[in-house]
């Protein structure tokens, strides 16, 4: 039986080199050509973020032009010559912002808003709030100026290049394009990028009872009581899941049948999927159409030490003429998300510029609870006061509590009884 340390690096091992700007081959490979794509600054700008993940750089990004691009004045002012300090000197027309202004006459200050280009001549600012009238508009209308005794050259002034000189990378080749650089980008005049695309994953929901999507509201509500079909919240579920890593996703629901299962794959693969997501047919069933469909091609099902999401299954798998990496999970859908922010989501959230581990704290427990020792149990929780409370039962089928709680509790492998006041690893997933 594996630990969940060994069955996570082997899933990141089969994953990792067939994502975009991945090191090995494949359709998904950064060695190829069809893994890049040419995106605009401000597309990036509305479609990215950590909401769902970041686009990845796939090319360097020379600065065109310094950053700034010129020296410019910090704040609302006088440009001067720092020469000119302690002397009372006369005010010219002012400098607003995306002016060229003329060179300052010997002599003479001019009013200058923050932003705006030093003129040539001028080598300091002081601030508007240090002269009599203290404040502009009404600092414009001043015929003279008197400049601070202890003014130096430089002063409040933005030297050209004081951020990045021209010809510097921007952004490098493997960098997720945040905010921040998306901004500096669109500040240097960039509009465009070359980007990885997203990751493709097939979501593959397995079993002859799945709810047709198509199913009207009170048809499928018949259905769901009658007891003979089920909603497929596996692929709803693990589909926004990876979506929210910067993965673009397709779905489809095969019966079991391992003919039909493998047609269907066959079809659904093609030439697009990165990856493909399994859930369901790899436990000891007699219907188990995953295990009986792929294991001949490449899959290995094992066992994790882990409760929910004990079976598991991952390999290279000729589907469509190719060899493509399969993760498969467990049926139970409370099974399903947590074998996916245990094995698979920390990979993913890398390639997307976003953390590999959620953000994770210590706290004491609020309630007692029993696990098996053998197991590494992963339960649903939320904080109240500072300690953390169980919400549902271990169950992996409570999808509904799961919907409810904003972290999972870590309860360690050799621990068959929590009391209340024992510490617990719990990481937020809100």
């Amino acid at each position: 039986m594996r630990t969940i340390g060994q069955h996570r690096e082997a899933v990141q091992a089969l994953v990792e080199p067939v994502l975009p700007g991945g090191h090995g081959a494949g359709p998904g490979s950064g060695s190829g050509s069809a893994s890049v794509e040419t995106v605009s600054v401000v597309d990036l700008a509305v479609a990215s973020g950590a909401g769902r993940g970041y686009r990845v750089l796939a090319t360097a990004v020379p600065a065109p032009t310094p950053l700034p691009a010129f020296d410019n004045s910090q704040m609302d002012g006088f440009a001067v010559r720092a020469a000119d300090a302690g002397t009372t000197l006369r005010v010219v027309a002012p400098i607003p912002a995306g002016l060229v202004p003329p060179p300052l006459e010997p002599g003479t200050a001019a009013p200058i808003m923050t932003g705006a280009r030093i003129p040539d001549g001028a080598d300091a600012v002081f601030p508007v709030e240090s002269t009599p009238a203290g404040s502009f508009p009404a600092a414009l209308d001043t015929e003279s100026v008197p400049v601070p005794d202890d003014l130096v050259a430089g002063t409040f002034v933005r030297v050209a290049g004081s951020d990045l000189r021209a010809g510097a990378a921007i952004a490098r080749a493997g960098q997720p394009l945040t905010p921040a650089v998306l901004g500096a980008l669109a500040g240097a005049g960039v509009t465009t990028v070359e980007v990885f695309r997203r990751p493709r994953v097939l979501v593959v929901s397995t079993g002859s009872e799945l709810l047709d999507d198509d199913a009207a509201g009170v048809r499928a509500a018949v259905d769901l009581r009658a007891g003979a079909v089920i909603g497929d919240a596996n692929g709803v579920a693990l589909s926004a899941a990876l979506s929210e890593v910067g993965v673009e996703t397709r779905r489809v629901r095969v019966p079991d049948d391992p003919e039909r299962f493998v047609d269907a794959l066959n079809r659904a693969v093609g030439e697009w999927a990165d990856l493909v997501l399994t859930t369901g047919g790899i436990s000891a069933g007699a219907y188990e159409v995953v295990r009986q469909a792929l294991e001949p091609r490449g899959l290995e099902v094992t066992a994790v030490a882990m409760q929910p999401g004990g079976p598991q299954a991952l390999g290279s798998v000729t589907i469509a003429s190719r060899s493509v990496p399969v993760v498969a999970f467990p049926g139970n859908p409370v099974s399903a998300l947590v074998s996916f922010e245990v094995f698979l989501r920390p990979v993913l959230a890398r390639a997307a510029g976003l953390p590999g581990t959620r953000p994770s704290a210590d706290v004491p427990s609020a309630d007692s609870a029993t696990s098996p020792a053998g197991k590494h149990q992963v339960r649903r929780g939320t904080i109240v006061d500072g300690r953390v409370q169980f919400v549902g039962g271990p169950s992996s089928h409570l999808l509904w509590h799961y919907a409810e709680a904003t972290h999972l509790v870590h309860v360690p492998v050799g621990t068959s009884q929590v009391d209340a006041g024992d510490v617990l690893t719990v990481w937020s997933i809100r």
